[in-house]
């Protein structure tokens, strides 16, 4: 499954950067978020519950951001098991660019999934990952849109 989109973020590019790089902020962003731990470098673990139709799942897994270009962009790989509900696996490229005083924040992401998940059907796995990522990067525009006014 594809999918991409964009978000207009009312805060300078640096701002922006910074907040992509910081769990906090990413784990008020994910939907379902249980858990998001620093693992190292560059990696996280989380825990995250979502439910696809019939199907309700936790899924515990693993990000990897990849390729940095500060401020530009960055490659994120993830993968997440959640038991006989199946599991997910993605890879997405984010990246950044100024538009006046505001950033661009635009995302292409592909997201596979196994198990009982890949048996419900390609269109509704399809529109609830494109859903979940459309959530996060508004999430994401919301609260680092409200630090920015505050500075």
């Amino acid at each position: 499954m594809d999918f991409k989109g964009s978000e207009t973020i009312r805060a300078p590019r640096s701002l922006v950067w910074k907040c992509l790089n910081d769990p906090e902020v990413l784990k008020h962003c994910v939907p379902g978020c249980q858990s998001f731990t620093a693992a190292g470098e560059d990696e996280f673990l989380a825990t995250v519950t979502v439910a696809v139709g019939p199907v309700k799942a936790s899924f515990k897994g693993n990000l990897k951001l990849s390729d940095r270009v500060e401020p530009q962009g960055y490659r994120i790989v993830g993968q997440g098991e959640g038991g006989i509900a199946g599991f997910g696996k993605m890879n997405a490229e984010v990246a950044l660019s100024d538009d006046g005083d505001d950033t661009v924040l635009s995302y292409a992401a592909y997201a596979e999934v196994g198990g009982k998940l890949a048996q419900i059907g390609t269109r509704l796995v399809s529109s609830v990952a494109n859903k979940l990522a459309a959530t996060f990067f508004q999430r994401f525009n919301e609260n680092v849109s409200a630090l920015a006014a505050q500075q």
